[in-house]
């Protein structure tokens, strides 16, 4: 079998060994946070990649999607990977992991059930950090035009004549 190996010199299985698995689909490493189970990774400069992870899960549970992918949550959330959100960061996944028994919110052994972890949420809600998060979900997660094909949104009308004579009425799903 042949060993394949990234320019910095790390073999795909040795990134594997790295790893720890957490959620049902994030993996965390040195640095970085991936999916297990799909092709994608990003690279954490500021938090923790287990912060990261958590933010991830979070973003999931506040605005659940089961057919949009892990990524585009993670790309919801990336912008939490500062320098000035830092301290925010882990003092919010902190009060996560301590509603979680101190487990870890993200952590799919201690927290396995979707409903328990909406529970944890609501149990913050109206904390600034949930508040921050919820806010900028809505502009992170939808605002991105790679998940509008995924609720059959085909973007903004006005540039191509309008909805009247482009089919403003050919959802199926309403």
């Amino acid at each position: 079998m042949e060993t394949i190996t990234s320019s910095k010199g790390i073999s795909r299985r040795e990134l594997l060994k790295r790893c720890m698995v957490v959620g049902a689909g994030l993996a965390v490493g040195t640095g970085f946070v991936a999916g297990s189970t799909a092709a994608w990774a990003m690279e954490t400069n500021h938090v923790t990649p287990s912060e990261m992870a958590t933010l991830i899960q979070m973003a999931r549970d506040i605005y659940p999607h089961d057919h949009i992918g892990d990524q585009y949550y993670a790309a919801a959330v990336k912008g939490f990977d500062s320098a000035d959100s830092k301290d925010r960061v882990a003092a919010g996944v902190d009060a996560l992991n301590a509603a979680a028994q101190g487990q870890g919110f993200a952590n799919y052994l201690s927290v396995p059930w979707e409903r328990d972890r909406a529970s944890i949420l609501r149990g913050m809600e109206q904390s600034a950090f949930f508040q921050t998060m919820r806010g900028n979900l809505v502009t992170g997660l939808y605002n991105n035009k790679e998940v509008w094909p995924f609720f059959g949104y085909e973007g903004e009308s006005y540039s191509k004549g309008g909805y009247i004579n482009r089919g403003f009425d050919d959802i199926a799903w309403i």
